[in-house]
């Protein structure tokens, strides 16, 4: 069999993280229209399951249909799956590989306890046997891209060495770290000494995950760890257009983009059918993470998190984006004061007027 060697995205991309229940199609197909910068999208993971086959539509219908039917949004798509190792696996592959899916991603990484009582997730990094056996039918009946995204470990690191080794030597073609383990869930500061660690015990790409919410973090963990690129997760909610930035998000720009953002998911949402209760329901989940740099933006995100329809979700963003602006433009403007009284005095030791 031969197999794929190399990504399809050069070094230093940036990537689109799977997110449970988040990156659906309908979300995906607006993000990879809206910000095309990003190298590649995942679809969130789907389920293989322990009987039974799916049909054509279910796969049609967690890939997207107008993916489907985008050759360029189709190449730039990950589909990743969870497995265990009593799943119907080998028919799953070759429903994926009958749509054209070149490039597959399996999770070892979701945290929930009835995935991992199920055997599957974060589970199969403290059961090697099970996770080896899961690698083998995977790569024994795929012969396109294959990568994995992990967390370091269950409930620690003391396997990670040992399943970065097991990884590599059954053929995937790149590893993707969130440097978290399962138990610390999202808690704390990811540790991208990991990341480093895993580039330099391995001679596959590792592609680094985890607290990389700017440019400048990104821009660190290519520096610090030596990863080929980074996948971003909950930073890709909070500015998915992130890829189209230089090196900062300046306020006044950071505002428009949000409103552009959220008027482009209600038109999306409500144009594919989505009743205006479920579409709030959606913008509000979006919203965790949007206003943090806001003046006063845990207060404002509770209020959007209360929002009772669309038409008040809008008004508390544009109130938000409003009350930011004002307070960006008064503090640009005492710094300006501030800095022209500086250069008097500087010129003038005894502040006499001339």
């Amino acid at each position: 069999m031969t197999f794929i060697s190399s990504l399809p995205f050069a070094p230093k991309s940036l990537l689109f993280a799977p997110l449970e229940g988040i990156t659906d199609a309908l979300y995906r197909s607006l993000i990879m229209k809206l910000y095309p910068e990003w190298s590649r999208f995942s679809t969130d993971f789907l389920r293989v399951p322990t009987s039974g086959k799916y049909p054509r539509k279910k796969y049609l219908e967690h890939l997207g249909q107008d993916i489907y039917q985008d050759s360029i949004l189709l190449k730039k798509t990950t589909f990743q799956i969870l497995t265990t190792e009593k799943a119907e696996t080998p028919w799953v592959l070759e429903s994926l590989a009958e749509l054209g899916i070149t490039h597959i991603d399996l999770n070892l990484g979701c945290p929930s306890r009835t995935v991992m009582n199920h055997g599957g997730g974060s589970y199969l990094l403290s059961d090697l046997s099970a996770l080896k056996k899961v690698l083998v039918t995977i790569r024994g009946h795929w012969s396109g891209l294959f990568t994995v995204k992990m967390r370091i470990g269950m409930h620690d690191d003391t396997l990670f060495d040992e399943t970065l080794g097991l990884i590599e030597g059954e053929g995937i073609d790149a590893i993707t770290i969130h440097a978290r383990t399962r138990n610390q869930l999202y808690s704390g500061r990811a540790d991208w000494n990991f990341i480093k660690r895993a580039v330099q015990r391995v001679s596959i790409p590792i592609i680094g995950n985890g607290d990389i919410w700017t440019i400048e973090d990104v821009q660190a963990c290519l520096e610090e760890t030596g990863c080929h690129s980074v996948m971003i997760g909950r930073g890709a909610l909070k500015t998915p257009w992130l890829p189209q930035l230089g090196k900062q998000d300046p306020i006044k720009e950071r505002c428009a983009n949000l409103l552009r953002y959220y008027k482009a998911l209600q038109a999306h949402f409500r144009h594919a059918g989505v009743g205006p209760n479920s579409v709030l329901k959606r913008m509000k989940s979006l919203s965790r993470y949007t206003l943090e740099e806001f003046l006063n933006g845990d207060y404002w995100k509770s209020k959007l998190l209360r929002s009772q329809s669309l038409a008040e979700f809008f008004e508390v963003l544009e109130n938000a984006i409003l009350a930011s602006k004002e307070h960006t433009q008064a503090f640009n403007k005492e710094t300006a004061q501030n800095s022209e009284e500086h250069t008097e005095v500087k010129g003038n030791p005894k502040g006499d007027s001339h």
